[in-house]
C-alpha cells in the first residue's frame, strides 16, 4: 500500500495531534506543518476521498483504520530513526529533521533491523 510521502505527512500528523490535543481539525494540521488552510483543505478532500480520513459532523478529522495503519507505520519509522541518530549523537532538533526526510523510504527489513538495534543498545 505505496501512498505519496505527503500524504504519509499528514496523515502521521493527523495521529500526532490527535494523540496531542484529543481532536484534530484541517487548521491545526495547517498550523502545525506551516501549510496554509487552502493547500491543506485539498488535502484533506483527497485523503477522505481515497478512505485514509473521515470528517466528524463537527469538522474533526479522524483516521479510518486504513489511513491509521500508514499513519503507524509512518510514526513508528519515524521513531526509529530518530531514536538511532540520537544514541549516535545527533541533536533531537536535527534528529527530528532528518528523521522527516528518511522514514518515507526505509524497507520493511531495515525497520525490522532497527527495531533490533535500538533494543539491543537500549538494554
Amino acid at each position: 500500500m505505496k501512498i505519496q510521502e505527503s500524504a504519509e505527512n499528514y496523515l502521521e500528523m493527523i495521529l500526532i495531534l490527535t494523540h496531542k490535543l484529543g481532536q484534530v481539525r484541517s487548521i491545526d494540521v495547517a498550523k502545525e506543518l506551516g501549510f496554509s488552510k487552502p493547500s491543506v483543505s485539498i488535502a484533506m478532500k483527497n485523503l477522505r476521498e481515497n478512505g485514509y480520513v473521515e470528517v466528524n459532523e463537527v469538522g474533526y478529522l479522524i483516521l479510518t483504520d486504513k489511513g491509521s495503519i500508514i499513519a503507524n507505520k509512518v510514526y513508528e519509522k519515524h521513531t526509529l530513526v530518530m531514536t538511532l541518530l540520537m544514541h549516535i549523537g545527533v541533536t533531537e532538533e536535527v534528529a527530528r529533521i532528518d528523521a522527516c526526510k528518511i522514514e518515507h523510504d526505509l524497507s520493511l527489513e531495515t525497520v525490522e533491523k532497527l527495531k533490533e538495534f535500538i533494543a539491543k543498545i537500549s538494554n
